[in-house]
């Protein structure tokens, strides 16, 4: 069966501005991109249905018999069992929002109310609410059957020793490790320095760098790539992405290409412990998200420089650098250059220069594809640097 990942309007430009660059199906919550899971769960290579300016990276691949999931909501066992069982023609459905259908919408002839619960992202703090519970699920599916690396004798465990897993090429040493709150995961060559200090739930990509003395604390994800330091609680770090120095960043969401400079950091609780407001690009105003404990939602390819510091409920658009002192507004829009003081526009030519250079140290070639989906978001995002 021919499965595409297909994104609703609605909730794509709800995740906003994480998926300015990325169907929602490769948002990273758990272990694992929404794409990712679902891969492992139906035993296929999912294709996607995005935004056309998405496309030329994002493919799709369609066929006369192909299977359609709603890119937002995240795989289990009950939900599966239930799409599998589609006909040709037929759809599951909660209140009314398509989950599946199997062959084109338009030729849908028989709907069916799916009642249990949805692991469903709709909003951008849903990614650090949720990863808890993502994470754990990721953990089971793909330790399933397996055993873990030699973990060395310097690292500490505390807890279940079982709910540590070391892939292969994995290294940690004189390190503390707590599963008493969820389970560790450490991708394919990936290393944690002396003196750090993880409490699970907590995922750490392939090729990931945990610094010296590095404070984790779960739910936590770093996706691959990746070179923190410092303070991080219950943040999900798509990947790519460095904050390599001390400095607290919580209850946030970081795309892909971002740095954020030495003693970086974001306040993730009001002074009057109240709700936090987000702005919102559906809605093109800032929302409640009902919670209390909210940092920074940052796009791709955007920057911090030294001793930044963001306000709680703060959103980053893509391709911002953003740097010296005081607070700066809690919406950065895209392609945005300065601070507290004020922004101008930074020219997509700049980030380019700069970008080219960050993915050469990787050993990876910033092409025209990227240029063209940025080119394109800067001219979508321009209203809100006016």
């Amino acid at each position: 069966m021919n499965v595409i990942l297909f994104d609703n309007p609605g909730a794509w430009k709800n995740l906003l501005p994480l998926t300015y660059t990325r169907p929602v199906s490769e948002i990273r919550i758990g272990i694992l991109t929404i794409k990712q899971k679902w891969n492992l769960w139906l035993k296929t290579s999912c294709s996607y249905q995005t935004e056309k300016y998405l496309s030329q990276k994002f493919t799709l691949k369609e066929t006369g018999n192909s299977l359609f999931i709603s890119s937002h909501i995240c795989p289990d066992k009950n939900v599966c069992k239930a799409i599998k069982k589609l006909k040709a023609g037929e759809a599951l459905v909660n209140n009314n929002n398509i989950i599946a259908h199997n062959g084109p919408q338009n030729k849908i002839t028989k709907k069916t109310e799916y009642a249990l619960p949805l692991f469903e992202i709709t909003h951008v703090w849903d990614i650090f609410k949720k990863n808890a519970e993502a994470l754990t699920a990721d953990f089971e599916l793909l330790t399933a059957g397996k055993r873990s690396q030699k973990i060395s004798s310097t690292v500490t465990i505390i807890g279940k020793k079982n709910l540590v897993f070391f892939e292969k090429g994995a290294k940690a040493e004189a390190c503390i490790l707590n599963t008493s709150t969820g389970p560790i995961y450490i991708g394919k060559n990936a290393e944690i320095m002396e003196g750090s200090a993880i409490r699970g739930p907590f995922a750490l990509g392939e090729h990931s760098t945990l610094k010296l003395n590095t404070k984790i604390y779960g739910a936590t994800t770093i996706g691959p790539e990746c070179k923190v330091g410092g303070e991080v609680s219950n943040c999900v770090i798509f990947g790519f992405t460095n904050k390599a120095h001390d400095g607290f960043i919580g209850n946030s969401v970081i795309g892909e290409w971002c740095n954020l400079g030495a003693d970086t950091n974001s306040s993730n609780l009001k002074n009057n412990y109240g709700n936090i407001k987000l702005f919102n690009y559906a809605q093109n105003r800032s929302t409640d998200s009902g919670l209390q404990f909210c940092g920074l939602i940052m796009g791709d390819y955007s920057k911090s420089g030294i001793n930044t510091m963001f306000n709680t409920g703060t959103v980053v658009g893509v391709g911002a650098n953003i740097f010296g002192g005081g607070f700066p507004a809690t919406h950065i829009p895209a392609f945005s250059w300065g601070g507290a003081q004020g922004f101008e526009v930074y020219q997509t030519e700049k980030l380019f220069e700069t970008s080219e250079k960050v993915f050469e140290r990787r050993n990876l070639k910033f092409g025209i594809t990227e240029k063209e989906i940025l080119l394109e978001v800067f001219k979508m995002t321009a209203e809100y640097r006016r």
